[in-house]
This record gives C-alpha cells, structure tokens and sequence, in this order.
C-alpha cells in the first residue's frame, strides 16, 4: 500500500485525523454518562427501555445533524424550532385527509425542502447573513405552523405512532440510515464542496466549486432534517403542535457545538455532532434522575456547554505556546 506523503490514502488519513482531532476525549465523555444513565436507570439495556431511549434522543439528532450541515458550510439557522413545529402541524393536518400517511409524509418532505432552499436561494444569492435571514424566518414559520393549527390537534394513525415512537428501536435503525446516507453524500462532488465552501468561500469559487448552489442544497437538506424531525415528534405524540419545537433551536446548537462543529465553517464532522447531541441527550436524563431541578439544570448545561468550547480554545493556544 502507498502510503507516501502525496498519496491519496495518506491525504485521507491526515484529513481524517485532523476533522477527529478531540473527538476521542468526546467519545469518553459519551461513554462515561453512558454508564452513569445505565446505573442510574438500568432498564436503559432493555429493547423497551433503549427504544424509549433512542426515540428521545432521535429528533434531537436530527435537528443537530440540521443544525451542524449549515454550521460546517458557514451559515446558521434559527429557525430549527419553528420548523420543526410546522412539520409536526402539516403532518397532522394532511394524515387524515384522503392521500393518507403517505400524502402526509410526502407534504413534509416537500415543506422541509421548500423552506430550506428558499432560505438558502436568499442567503446565497442576496449575499444576506444567515442567522438575519433565519431570525426572519422563524417569525414566518410560526405564523404558518399557528395560522395552519391554531392549538394542539390533528390526526396521526395509530399504526405509524407504534411503528415509530413504539416498542422497537425503529428511531435507531432509521439514524443508522440517515448516517449512511450522509457517507454517500460526502462521496458526491457537492458533498466534497461543502467543507470547501465552509472553509474558503473564495478560494472554493476559484477552484471552480459552485459556492451558490452549494449553500442551497445545504439548507435544502438542513429544512427536510428538520421536518422530518417535527413529523417522528408529531408520531410520538399523536398530533400536531405549532410551538412544540421551541426547544430545538439552542438545543441544536448546542449538540453541535458539544460535538466540535465551529461556527466559521470547514471544522467538524457529522459524527461528532452527533456525539454531541447524544451528550446533550443522555447529561439531561442523568440530571433528571439525580434529582436536580430544572433550573439547576440550565445553568449545569450551560457551563457544560461553554466547557465544551473553551477547553479545545485554550488547549490550541497552549500546544502554540
């Protein structure tokens, strides 16, 4: 095997080992509140209680994976919430109407992808910053998810409520998927372009990657991510809410941000964020089942979070030192 300094495989191996540069120390910390959240709740081993478990975490990775998509091309977007409540609202709205489960599934998948790109065609083309565009949009969006549903209702089958939020691990498998999807993605020349444009906008452009086109697709697949995790949500609750996704807007941030995602762009993986979400994830329930109250847990999360931040900052300026 060639394995010279300007061989392919050993360029591939030096960008492997610098995207996973960190993420060993993560991978630990996952894996100690792992064993705590088993200790503490051993019905976590069960396929009942790792069902419960996965189904939770679920649409807090999706929306993370939403989230860590646009931060690795350079944007942002503050409208993961209210997305995820107008997927949640346009399920529950078209399931009961005469194309059935699979009308409603298809009305979301063409929401999700709808908004994104018309969110990416502005940023991208009207050169407008991202989190404005976003911030705008979030507005819009809850507007809709309310004018559609004004209050908690609809109908989801109940049939695709077990087969997704029941007592299989369903929400695992369809993670495994989505993973394997984004490894084909990346094996595309847009997938390649994607860290390119996130990195160096400009030296992209001049390599000739289309920076523009990029940037839609990005929020193309950020908005189905996101809609699709306001559908497995309407599934586990069995309607449709238009403010249920307040939550995940910070909260996709901060999986990101746990998983080594930067906010400039060109820095981190899909893996590591989500790591970081099942961090996110799994530090809430461990802190629930210690008994700490909620306000408690806010402040834990957020020095959790800024630790996250701060320890890989500091130990870059220390090796420079």
């Amino acid at each position: 095997m060639n394995l010279s300094p300007s061989s392919p495989r050993w360029l591939y191996l030096a960008i492997q080992r610098r995207r996973n540069r960190g993420l060993n120390g993560l991978y630990l910390v996952v894996a100690a509140f792992l064993i705590v959240y088993a200790i503490l709740f051993p019905g976590l081993l069960s396929i009942g209680g790792f069902s419960k478990f996965s189904q939770n975490w679920f649409p807090l990775a999706l929306v993370t994976m939403a989230q860590a998509l646009l931060m690795l091309n350079g944007g942002i977007s503050l409208a993961i919430g209210p997305l995820v409540s107008l997927g949640a609202v346009v399920a529950a709205i078209s399931m009961g109407g005469p194309a059935g489960a699979f009308g409603g599934f298809v009305a979301v998948v063409v929401a999700g992808l709808v908004i994104g790109a018309l969110t990416g065609l502005i940023v991208a083309y009207m050169r407008l910053p991202a989190i404005i565009v976003t911030l705008a949009g979030s507005f819009i969006i809850t507007g809709v998810a309310l004018l559609l549903l004004p209050r908690p209702g609809g109908y989801i089958p109940d049939w695709l409520s077990q087969a997704l939020a029941g007592h299989q691990p369903t929400a695992f498998a369809l993670l495994v998927v989505i993973l394997i999807a984004w490894k084909l993605f990346l094996a595309t020349p847009t997938g390649i372009g994607l860290y390119a444009v996130g990195d160096n906008p400009v030296g992209a452009f001049r390599s000739g990657v289309p920076v523009e086109r990029i940037r839609v697709v990005s929020f193309a697949i950020s908005g189905l991510l996101t809609a699709l995790a306001g559908l497995f949500v309407a599934a586990q609750t069995g309607s449709g809410d238009p403010v249920i996704g307040t939550s995940f807007t910070l909260n996709s941030m901060a999986g990101a941000v746990l998983g080594g995602v930067g906010f400039l762009g060109g820095k981190g993986t899909m893996r590591g964020a989500i790591a970081g979400s099942l961090l996110l994830s799994v530090m809430i329930n461990v802190m629930f089942f210690l008994g700490f109250p909620p306000v408690a847990q806010y402040v834990a999360q957020g020095v959790i979070i800024v630790g996250a931040v701060a320890i890989p900052v500091f130990a870059s300026r220390w090796r420079k030192a």
